[in-house]
């Protein structure tokens, strides 16, 4: 295998186990009834100024697909539409209290998840393979604050 394969590969199975790994953690705490996808609206949410559509784009769906999201995670209790002040057919979308414990408990599940990947590198190799992965990565709505 070449090494764009290999890294290819490599990438999409740590991202797969990474999200499986986030989600079970996430639903350990209690947070039940979320699927992966919720995880990474609620990233996008959690950015501030969010409307469906802002949404759709962000996860790469329909408009009609983000506001059945959308309208699952209200009626969950994770989300809430406001107003939005410039356009009246707009609502942006905004975490409950709720909401924004399961953020914060992915937060902390994700820690927990690569903490091996951490331990197995060592800390001067994970910052600078974090380092890297920034120098990369996708410019888009949600990226770390470093």
């Amino acid at each position: 295998m070449d090494d764009a394969l290999a890294f290819s590969a490599l990438v999409l199975a740590l991202s797969g186990q990474l999200v499986q790994e986030i989600h079970d953690r996430v639903s350990e705490q209690g947070f039940e009834g979320l699927r992966p996808a919720h995880g990474f609206a609620f990233a996008r949410i959690s950015f501030g100024g969010a409307t469906t559509a802002d949404l759709a784009e962000h996860l790469g769906v329909t408009k009609q697909a983000a506001a059945q999201l959308v309208k699952e995670l209200v009626r969950k209790g994770y989300v809430l539409r406001r107003p939005h002040p410039h356009d009246a057919r707009a609502r942006l979308l905004e975490l409950t209290e709720e909401g924004w414990a399961a953020t914060r408990a992915a937060d902390q599940a994700a820690r927990a998840a690569v903490a091996p990947w951490r331990e197995a590198l060592g800390e001067a190799r994970f910052r600078e393979l974090v380092a890297d992965l920034v120098q990369i990565a996708p410019q888009g709505p949600i990226r770390p604050a470093w």
